[in-house]
């Protein structure tokens, strides 16, 4: 394999890196732990947020409130080197330090920051927050990420290709444009496209982003050939690199329609995402998964629970019984995901939680800037409140992912079909015998492919209104919860265990793109 540098705008590595939102960062942290076990030539560039992506608390109330709390690091090392950007025909000054492989057991990544007594009040602002909802500013974070990254790559490593997760840093391809031209950009970058909802697919005033410097030198009339004029950041990436990737078969299609129109673009293949067992898995699940021991995996599971629901406690004042079927819906607060799909007809669920028969509980970070889906977190939190038997959780980082994952019984996924371009996080909780219960849309489609029996499919793919979606959610939930702890059901719980690791797990993942991408 070609040294490899991996721009993304978010890394979750470890729960005290707060560097990431979600699936993007969960994705890239799975990546690099897997490619440094591989021992491939990697090297990880990124953004050290100064207040992360936000804090979610609550309010007086209870509801959900965003705050933002500064973050530091000494984990990292400061490598003494800062480098000037221009933006806004202004220059910028951009340090950057390393997280060294040993501290979480990852490829090198380095984080670049402009949040330093050496630039004026505006440019410190450009580092604060992760998908900083100003338009203005975002711009100013692909710049330094794109451009900056390459400089300091340029610093510190010897790379011979670079790869692009998302098109966030494409500032970086126009730097290569400027430097060696469009056929050297065309043999040296490489490109993951990811969501396929619109506000993913970045697109924006041409002459703005020539003024704020994203294509640096380059004529705008060049800029406009490869993303169109308004410039669409997708297009542009799909035109100026070598091949790039969908992250799940489906996905792969849906991108193939997406940019049918988009003459002189790369291959697009796919690589379908997966996350990395040896963070995610619990070894006592592993274990007794393997030996087909229902005992050992019902007693762990219990006690799995309990501690899931210690926090659960803790937060909402509810007490949860372990030896309920427990359901969790969590994952970003996003419209096309549906976090309020459980709830679609009330008198179901609340049948489902008195006749006891299930417990549920949601999590998950709207954006800051998502009104619309803070208003649908703080609904549900009004909600859960006569619910008994079921609760919503603030704080979806990746410690309480974990909990979530090896406490829950089903983990319940509600996208509406084609917007996921993957998920991951219901691999992970297959890795810990939380069953998947999904729409067939991202992964699941390959999953309940390869093994039907493995877990439960809501709907047909076909018909995707929430009404029909939610009719068979509950039908579904109702079956799960007829088999749960039986013999049947831990037999599935196995099954589950053992044959998602065989290709959902990161190394291969990993071993794809050296084989399809890294050429």
């Amino acid at each position: 394999m070609k040294p490899t540098a991996y721009f993304c705008m978010e890394f979750a590595i470890d729960q005290p890196l707060k560097t990431y939102a979600g699936g993007l960062g969960f994705l890239a942290g799975s990546y690099f732990r897997a490619a440094h076990r591989l021992k491939y030539p990697l090297v990880g560039v990124s953004m050290l947020w100064s207040y992360g992506y936000y804090d979610q608390v609550r309010d007086k109330e209870g509801r959900m409130k965003v705050d933002y709390i500064r973050k530091y690091y000494e984990f990292l090392e400061d490598i003494k080197l800062k480098i000037p950007v221009t933006i806004n025909n202004a220059t910028v000054w951009v340090k950057a330090y390393k997280l060294e492989e040993n501290v979480f057991e990852t490829c090198p990544i380095y984080f670049l920051t402009t949040d330093i007594p050496k630039n004026d009040h505006l440019s410190r602002t450009i580092s604060y927050n992760l998908y900083d909802g100003n338009n203005l500013t975002h711009i100013a974070q692909e710049i330094v990420l794109g451009i900056g990254g390459y400089k300091v790559i340029r610093e510190c490593e010897n790379i011979k290709l670079y790869h692009i997760n998302e098109a966030h840093p494409l500032p970086l391809g126009f730097k290569m444009l400027e430097d060696y031209g469009l056929d050297y950009v065309k043999e040296h970058l490489v490109f993951t496209t990811h969501t396929p909802v619109p506000a993913g697919n970045e697109t924006q005033d041409i002459h703005l982003l020539k003024n704020m410097g994203f294509f640096g030198n380059v004529d705008i009339k060049v800029a406009e050939k490869l993303g169109g004029d308004p410039f669409n950041l997708t297009v542009a990436a799909l035109r100026m690199s070598k091949i790039a990737n969908a992250v799940s078969k489906l996905h792969k299609k849906t991108t193939e329609n997406m940019w049918s129109w988009v003459n002189n673009k790369c291959p697009i293949t796919y690589i379908t995402n997966a996350q990395d067992r040896y963070y995610w898995q619990d070894p006592i699940i592993k274990y007794a998964a393997k030996d087909y021991d229902y005992e050992k995996l019902r007693k762990r599971k219990i006690w799995l629970k309990k501690l899931l629901f210690e926090e659960v406690a803790d937060q909402t004042g509810k007490l949860f019984d372990p030896n309920i079927m427990t359901v969790v819906w969590a994952r970003r607060f996003a419209g096309y995901k549906r976090p309020h799909l459980p709830l679609y007809d009330e008198n179901k669920l609340k049948k489902l939680l008195d006749d006891k028969k299930i417990q549920i509980i949601w999590a998950g970070k709207p954006h800051p800037s998502d009104t619309n889906a803070q208003i649908t977190f703080n609904w549900i939190v009004s909600k859960t409140r006569d619910l008994k038997g079921a609760a919503i959780l603030t704080g979806y980082e990746l410690k309480l992912s974990k909990l979530l994952k090896m406490g829950s019984d089903i983990w319940l996924n509600t996208p509406k079909r084609p917007n996921e371009a993957s998920g991951t996080s219901g691999m992970t909780a297959s890795m810990n015998a939380s069953i998947h219960m999904s729409t067939l849309d991202g992964w699941h489609v390959e999953w309940a492919e390869m093994y039907p029996d493995d877990s439960f499919t809501i709907g047909d793919g076909i018909h995707t209104d929430d009404e029909y979606e939610a009719k068979c959610m509950y039908e579904q939930l109702e079956k799960a919860s007829n088999l749960y702890d039986t013999e049947e059901w831990w037999k599935k719980a196995c099954n589950c265990v053992n044959h998602v690791v065989e290709y959902f797990d990161a190394e291969r993942m990993a071993k794809e793109y050296v084989e399809k991408m890294y050429i």
